[in-house]
């Protein structure tokens, strides 16, 4: 089920008055309404790979009780490991077994050895890598003592299916989400308002910046061929924002629906095109995976508090994985791996923690240094967005070859396609909307709040795309 969808606006209303009139006196009876509503809406895909979340669920139930009255280490070790394995291998038969299979061949065929394997049409359940570590979050925290196992099923299993952030996160973990399943809500007014305006302004970034940057991404990659660098700058740069507005739209839409219910999940984007180097970018983007990644990989392999090679060795383990975790295709390795070379300078320099703070906190625009160091970073995680974009290395090298190489700076399809000029300003006033307002969380506090709210639901109607129905990008992570 889509949030863009007119199932989703017939679901979420439902769910939303059996859980306040309804069942509101009641706790456990609120978690389970959760609970049903998140097995339908995750149903409503494919109903066949509910019992992978439902035997996730149970197996990681049963180790947190188990680890909290086990005191001998190497058992606790043990349990610990099964965990791993089942949820690991799970996600890695499901999302990484043809490509293991195929890289295995091209091996030998480079080789000059011919060998003939079969593949599986293996269907890859939505949301896998998202629910996979949320719920290895909880056994590793209770592993480490740093959470106590819950002995109430129903909220554990609520906690791993919660629909909101299902599919495409963020990545809560059970510090944080687990524990207010067991607290009283109480309906907010002003809580259930920043909800809202949080789903109408993912919705904007989805429906009207992501989707209407998709119809030229998808014509300006299927056709680069042919095309000059300054079409190809724009298929890189629309691409930039349709992940950007797809993914965030999506994390927005997610925390504004978790609000409705009296929940608050982590913040997953920081308005990371601000940003004035890579590492600050990765502070801003996918927040949820990124502390992931440092708090269960990168610090226990030593962190920052090693030597140098070690630090470089980390860094590179930490983008591998990243881009791995991503998908099964080599575009998304090479892809971790440029982010790894533009990390690792200002690791060596010291500097990846120099951009900590708010950019352009003392004035209205930021300085000129400020504004070449944020161009240098955009243009550098663009690039490496073209590698996460084409559908193999190949695509990705001739495509930037033939942007540096096709020197011509003729207008080609910004002067044919529908709505071109309209594609821009929308980018410019959605980046401005952006810059004024990345001291808050969404551009619908302070000043002329009514005439913003209008102005972008009177956009989404207007520029919205809801032909040719495009599913969140990340759906297939």
């Amino acid at each position: 089920m889509f949030f863009n969808s007119i199932a989703f606006l017939l679901f979420l209303p439902t769910v939303f008055i059996i859980y306040w009139f309804l069942v509101n006196r009641n706790i456990k009876a609120q978690n389970i309404i959760l609970l049903i509503a998140s097995y339908f809406f995750y149903g409503w895909w494919d109903y066949r790979f509910l019992i992978l979340i439902a035997l996730s669920t149970g197996l990681d139930y049963v180790i947190g009780l188990k680890l909290q009255g086990e005191t001998v280490k190497s058992k606790r070790k043990h349990l610990l490991v099964i965990s791993l394995v089942f949820n690991l291998g799970m996600l890695g038969f499901f999302k990484y077994y043809n490509f293991f299979i195929e890289s295995w061949i091209d091996a030998w065929e480079l080789l000059g050895v011919k060998m003939h394997a079969s593949t599986m049409q293996i269907i890859l359940p939505v949301g896998i890598s998202f629910y996979t570590f949320q719920t290895l979050s909880y056994t590793i925290d209770v592993y480490r003592k740093k959470l106590s196992p819950t002995k109430n099923f129903i909220n554990f299993a609520t906690f791993v299916a919660f629909f909101p952030q299902l599919v495409a996160g963020p990545i809560e973990r059970a510090t944080n989400l687990l524990p207010q399943f067991s607290v009283k809500r109480i309906f907010n007014l002003e809580r259930a308002k920043s909800g809202i305006h949080l789903i109408i302004w993912g919705l904007f970034k989805k429906v009207v910046i992501a989707d209407s940057c998709a119809t030229y991404v998808n014509t300006i990659f299927d056709n680069y061929e042919e095309l000059n660098t300054l079409t190809l700058i724009i298929g890189a740069v629309y691409f930039a924002f349709q992940i950007y507005g797809d993914f965030s739209g999506y994390s927005d839409i997610a925390i504004g629906t978790a609000r409705l219910f009296g929940f608050e999940l982590m913040q997953n984007f920081n308005y990371p095109y601000f940003s004035r180097d890579v590492a600050e970018f990765w502070r801003r983007w996918h927040i949820s995976l990124s502390t992931w990644f440092r708090d269960y990989l990168y610090i226990p392999l030593g962190g920052s508090r090693t030597s140098k090679t070690k630090q470089i060795r980390n860094v590179f383990i930490i983008f591998l994985v990243s881009g791995f975790w991503h998908g099964a295709n080599w575009t998304f390795i090479i892809w971790g791996t440029l982010h790894a070379l533009f990390f690792i300078p200002l690791l060596m320099r010291k500097k990846n923690r120099k951009h900590i703070n708010q950019v352009s906190e003392h004035g209205i625009l930021p300085s000129f240094r400020e504004f070449i160091n944020m161009l240098f970073t955009f243009t550098l995680v663009t690039l490496a967005w073209v590698f996460f974009r084409a559908d193999s290395i190949a695509v990705a090298y001739n495509y930037i070859k033939r942007l540096v190489s096709n020197l011509s700076f003729n207008i080609e399809y910004l002067s044919i396609e529908n709505y071109s000029i309209e594609m821009l300003l929308l980018i410019g006033i959605f980046m401005l909307l952006e810059w004024f307002h990345k001291h808050n969380e969404h551009p619908f506090l302070g000043k002329l709040k009514w005439l913003k709210i209008i102005g972008i639901i009177l956009m989404i109607l207007t520029f919205g795309v809801y032909s040719n129905h495009q599913e969140f990008i990340y759906f297939q992570f």
